[in-house]
């Protein structure tokens, strides 16, 4: 006798266990994939805002003059708030005359305060990929062990046992297997791929901070003076 032994038979036919296996790997999956293509835009866009404030900052403008232009529109690039955050809070221990170890101490922990915030906002639903990645093969195992039991405990019954028999109810207990590496295989790749770069804006972050940070030592405790220079054309 010709069994239909297409997936989307094997599908329908497995039990009610192995199909809420299949259902929630599949939906885990379609899921999955909104993420890697949110992040992969989100962080195509992170780099370009990146790299164009960075440009704007090295041209040779004072910092002041970046300041306010910065004030007056909305901040799209982490760089450029964490240039902001700093800034900021430099010029109002400048307005305090603090010396110029505490400006620069005060604008340096504003900095690692919207670094960590950056990365967090960066680094968001990376944590699902991984999760994603590590525990679909075990419940797509889980579903085919379930689906072989329950075919074999239908089998019991019968008095003759051939492969024609057996194949259905372990192929379709196989499925599952095959829909949970589905859905981990790409969100491993993918996890791998974003956290190396996730890591390499870090650290761009992290250089654009210890840049700016020596530039802020030197025109800190210069309280007199009403602009802020520095050699950002000189890099």
């Amino acid at each position: 006798m010709n069994q239909d032994l297409s997936i989307t038979a094997l599908v329908l036919q497995a039990s009610l266990v192995v199909q809420l296996v299949m259902a929630g790997l599949m939906l885990t999956s379609l899921v999955s994939w909104t993420v890697i293509f949110g992040k992969l835009f989100g962080l195509r866009r992170v780099r370009a805002s990146n790299d164009e404030f960075e440009r704007e900052f090295w041209s040779g403008r004072s910092l002041t003059e970046l300041s306010q232009a910065v004030a007056q529109k909305t901040l799209t690039a982490p760089m450029e708030r964490i240039f902001a955050s700093g800034m900021r809070e430099f010029l109002k221990l400048r307005e305090k005359r603090l010396d110029g170890g505490a400006q620069l101490d005060g604008a340096r922990r504003a900095m690692r305060a919207s670094y960590q915030r950056e990365l967090d906002v960066i680094e968001s639903n990376l944590s699902f990929l991984a999760s994603v990645g590590s525990v679909s093969p075990y419940v797509g195992l889980f579903g085919t062990v379930w689906g072989i039991m329950h075919a074999f405990v239908g089998l019991s019954n019968m008095t003759q046992v051939t492969l024609a028999t057996v194949a259905p109810g372990i192929a379709e207990a196989l499925v599952a297997t095959a829909i949970g590496l589905f859905a981990a295989i790409p969100a491993v790749v993918a996890y791998n791929r974003f956290a190396r770069d996730i890591d390499r804006i870090a650290i761009q972050l992290e250089t654009f901070i210890e840049e700016f940070s020596n530039i802020l030592q030197r025109n800190a405790g210069q309280a007199g003076s009403t602009t802020i220079m520095g050699q950002q054309g000189a890099r």
